[in-house]
């Protein structure tokens, strides 16, 4: 196997593991999504219960939020790696191929803080969209609603 095959493995390997990881956040955003815009406060019973039921998944999408980029840096660092021991292999030292192989190895980066920005964002209005359904939840309780 050649380097270049290597770096195409390397490529691939973590730009899918980031593709499946941006699936796995987009599932886990919309099932969080469409559960709090149909949940019934009513049936709660006590504070507790409810947050824990609210705080489902959001675990999940904060790890994969902040685990992203890490993901993409370890791919370019794997892909700066990669374009090192060809340029070593090859034995010549041409501005052209260094350029180009630390160009190409930064895609993962940039691949991994495209997937961490929007999971985040979306992290932080389901955070709050259970805060507000925590708090109307207290609201109806001191009422008598519940």
């Amino acid at each position: 196997m050649n380097t270049s095959q290597i770096a195409d493995i390397v490529d691939y390997g973590f730009i899918g593991v980031l593709g499946f990881m941006s699936v796995i956040a987009l599932w886990l955003i919309l099932e969080r999504y469409f559960y709090y815009r149909h949940v019934d406060l009513r049936s709660f019973e006590e504070k507790e219960e409810l947050e824990i039921v609210l705080g489902e998944n959001l675990t999940m999408i904060a790890s994969i939020g902040a685990n992203a980029p890490f993901i993409g840096l370890l791919g370019t660092v794997v892909g700066i790696m990669v374009t090192f021991v060809t340029i070593g292999q090859s034995g010549l030292v041409e501005t052209k191929e260094i350029m180009v192989g630390l160009a190409l190895a930064l895609k993962t980066t940039a691949g991994g803080i495209l997937v961490a920005i929007p999971v985040v964002w979306f992290y932080n209005l389901l955070g709050r969209r259970a805060e507000i359904l925590v708090a109307q939840w207290e609201m109806m309780k001191r009422r008598g609603e519940i």
